[in-house]
């Protein structure tokens, strides 16, 4: 398709591309049942650009026609330790913060569900989930009765649905028309100043710093900052009231409410339009050189005549394999997730392994997708008898 002019954030014009990739699969999360399939799945390609006047970084090719959201998408996360832990941590402290007992949740994009049944556990709350990918048979819990969900995509459909908190975490990232999406959401909460919204998405700033390619991928069509994320919201009608890093400064939060009109800065992580021209800049040689550098890690590996095994199965593991091009040195991929166990990893076509699995394959060199995972993932091989080099991304 040909590429955007315009930014989806501002509507402005001065965009400047910084980084591109052809090819790659148009879903990283989408279970594949034979390797055939996973190959055959529709390609697309990839190229950020940079807008100059609000920070905003996005894939003006990113085109959502082939991609299929649906029930077999499998993109929780909550069987790692690691990572329900910070889910529970965080939705007590959403409960604590805003006395958020015995009110009404809407969760747009709510995936499978896990984050809106601990806000309803935890908080003796009702809720509402929207999701395309959303399964009834994974939601078991006591609160299951006073939550509703809706297999579908959030849209102008459903502004008639009103809460007491709107939420939406790791979902405005797949979508391409992010201020169309924010002014929806904004017609949602309607003249309730008092709904809270809170929203959680990757952080850029991480990616452009590390070079970190293996963060960006067609399924994440909007890349954001704090302060593109706060001007964002600011432009559609709402008051930022907290703004955060979070998750060894992966994911940022923002916390609104609804105002009569655009709203004016107020927090210091607002002012980063000269850093993020800078980061953009790092990124230019920040990424090849990290693809290189992994290239080159895997086939030395090989050379040596080692296993190599990948820790994690989800986006980061396709942006990897198929960015680097050394899907072939790479004979596993585990995941903690036993809903991904025996599919395959989309374009790739690697069976996903479960972790005790690797007793059989003996890796010598185990890649960890996330740094932050990285004690759960060694605790786990030692107490498979297992001791490989391990390394994170």
């Amino acid at each position: 398709m040909r590429p955007a002019t315009a930014c989806a954030a501002c509507h402005g014009s001065r965009l400047r591309s910084i980084y591109s990739v052809t090819g790659i699969p148009v879903h990283s999360v989408l279970l594949m049942e034979t390797v055939e399939e996973a190959r055959a799945l529709p390609r697309g390609d990839l190229e950020l650009a940079f807008c100059e006047d609000c920070g905003f970084i996005q894939n003006i090719r990113y085109d959502p026609t082939p991609q299929n959201y649906s029930p077999r998408c499998e993109e929780t996360q909550h069987y790692s330790r690691t990572f329900d832990r910070w889910a529970r941590a965080l939705a007590q402290d959403l409960i604590d913060r805003h006395g958020l007992r015995g009110k009404k949740i809407l969760e747009i994009g709510c995936g499978k569900g896990d984050f809106l049944v601990l806000l309803c556990e935890l908080g003796d709350n009702e809720g509402i989930g929207l999701d395309p990918a959303y399964r009834p048979d994974r939601t078991r819990s006591p609160a299951a009765s006073r939550i509703q969900f809706i297999n579908d995509f959030y849209d102008e459909r459903y502004t008639h649905l009103k809460a007491d908190v709107i939420v939406c975490r790791h979902t405005l990232e797949h979508i391409g028309p992010v201020r169309a999406f924010v002014d929806t959401v904004r017609r949602t909460a309607g003249d309730r100043e008092d709904t809270l919204i809170f929203f959680e998405v990757p952080a850029v700033e991480r990616v452009l710093e590390e070079g970190a390619f293996w963060d960006v991928y067609y399924e994440h069509a909007s890349y954001f900052s704090l302060g593109s994320l706060a001007r964002l919201f600011r432009a559609s009608g709402y008051e930022v009231t907290w703004l955060s890093k979070a998750y060894d400064d992966q994911y940022l939060l923002i916390e609104a409410r609804p105002a009569a009109g655009p709203t004016s800065p107020r927090f210091p992580d607002e002012d980063d339009l000269d850093f993020l021209a800078r980061a953009v800049d790092h990124f230019a040689s920040a990424g090849p050189a990290q693809i290189e550098r992994w290239r080159n890690e895997v086939a030395e590996a090989r050379a040596r005549g080692e296993k190599v095994a990948l820790w994690g199965s989800g986006s980061k593991a396709v942006a990897f394999l198929t960015t680097t091009g050394c899907g072939d040195a790479v004979g596993a991929v585990v995941d903690v997730n036993p809903y991904r166990h025996g599919w395959h990893l989309p374009a790739t076509g690697h069976r996903i392994m479960s972790p005790a699995e690797l007793r059989d394959f003996q890796p010598d060199l185990v890649i960890a997708m996330n740094r932050i995972y990285l004690e759960e993932i060694g605790a786990d091989l030692r107490a498979m008898g297992l001791s490989p080099r391990l390394v994170a991304l």
